[in-house]
């Protein structure tokens, strides 16, 4: 089975809608994954998922059903830089050279900032969710990886469109990391695609693995530049 996240097009966060380029990002993202076999298509509540997934679902005549969980990881925290509140990652490389833990699988969430922000809480509703949508594709979550009894639907390609923070919180679950270092470690651009794969290689035991994380190729087919709504950095344009 393929499970494939796609984040939201350039957004216009004020209006929880698009960018004008973001409405060309969909375009051109609907281009490419109007010729997938699709077997269902999932989306996030939030205008800027809803308006990226609208290109893809009028070329497919499709539509896609609407999963609060898929909504942007909400789990505010204290910034220990500001002392306000706000998202959990891109944090300062200080602070995660003092906290350790927020690597550590089995104690990220003790971090006191962590911990004060409900952070387990919301981790546990959203990966539970997942889980719960995967048994109803064969995909029973057994500690570290999933059973499947026989039941799969191995040539079943999943389509979620959703936003950054909940990808890779919903990924450090599939493949038992720590949303931390997926946050910290990865750059997932506008209309980006990430792929996962259900490996088998052991009857009834299934293993998700990551085949491509935060593809923009058909942006860059049609010369449309990676938008900068992505890390603190200017995107390779290569």
């Amino acid at each position: 089975m393929k499970l494939i996240f796609i984040r939201h097009g350039e957004p216009n966060y004020e209006i929880d809608s698009l960018t004008e380029k973001g409405w060309r990002e969909a375009e051109y993202l609907s281009q490419r994954t109007s010729s997938w076999d699709i077997t269902d298509i999932y989306c996030s509540p939030l205008g800027r998922a809803r308006d990226t997934a609208s290109a893809t679902l009028k070329k497919l005549n499709r539509e896609a059903a609407i999963c609060d969980w898929l909504r942007e990881f909400n789990a505010p925290v204290i910034n220990p830089e500001t002392g306000e509140k706000g998202i959990p990652w891109d944090l300062m490389p200080a602070y995660l050279n003092q906290h350790p833990e927020l690597f550590d699988l089995h104690a990220w969430h003790q971090n006191p900032d962590m911990a004060a922000g409900h952070l387990k809480g919301n981790y546990e509703y959203v990966t539970g969710e997942l889980d719960t949508l995967l048994a109803g594709y064969g995909y029973n979550r057994e500690g570290y990886y999933y059973r499947t009894n026989g039941e799969t639907h191995r040539d079943d390609v999943i389509v979620c469109f959703c936003h950054l923070g909940i990808t890779c919180a919903l990924i450090s679950h599939l493949i038992n990391t720590t949303p931390h270092q997926l946050w910290q470690g990865f750059c997932l651009a506008p209309t980006s695609v990430t792929i996962l794969g259900t490996e088998e290689r052991k009857t009834g035991e299934s293993y998700f693995r990551c085949q491509v994380m935060g593809d923009t190729s058909h942006l860059l087919m049609n010369h449309e530049p990676v938008s900068i709504y992505a890390s603190f950095t200017e995107p390779f344009q290569g």
